[in-house]
């Protein structure tokens, strides 16, 4: 490893850039990883060496774990929005940052329309549920009083006739 004292001018500059870019790379992938938490993996680098013989980390990435939480559209839509801030943490996010942060919103709105299915359906089944149970009522009550619906038509046709 050379002395930074035997390095040239623009060896000394290179070198300024590199660890600059460095600290920039990894307070980067660094800020991935803080928002992402359970759902971002361990950060690799890409390195490039300085004149002074040192690796300097000149690219990164953080894998994200950007699938859907099977049977649970609720839990998606709490990891996306995870994701996303993941995604847009660092201070200038890359482009790759911003197409993550977009699969992450789609996938979040298709969770969130499954959940209006889910809330539509319920509530369908919920309004049938009651029609049922309102007409098991009604026949309950005729069978009690001694009405059927037979005798109701009956009962109808009879007071048309006598009129």
């Amino acid at each position: 490893m050379e002395s930074s004292l035997a390095l040239s001018e623009s060896e000394r500059r290179q070198l300024d850039k590199l660890k600059a870019r460095d600290r920039e790379v990894r307070a980067h992938e660094a800020a991935h990883q803080g928002v992402g938490g359970q759902y971002a993996g361990a950060a690799s680098f890409s390195y490039q060496r300085g004149p002074d013989g040192v690796q300097y980390a000149i690219g990164g990435e953080v894998p994200i774990e950007l699938s859907a939480v099977e049977g649970n559209p609720q839990a998606t839509v709490e990891k996306m929005r995870i994701i996303q801030a993941a995604a847009m943490a660092p201070a200038q996010p890359s482009a790759q940052d911003r197409a993550v942060a977009a699969e992450a919103a789609q996938i979040q709105r298709q969770a969130q329309a499954e959940m209006a299915q889910n809330a539509r359906s319920s509530q369908e089944r919920t309004q049938e549920g009651a029609r049922t149970e309102g007409r098991a009522a009604v026949e309950t009550y005729r069978s009690i009083s001694g009405m059927s619906p037979r005798a109701n038509a009956d009962e109808s046709a009879r007071l048309d006739l006598s009129i």
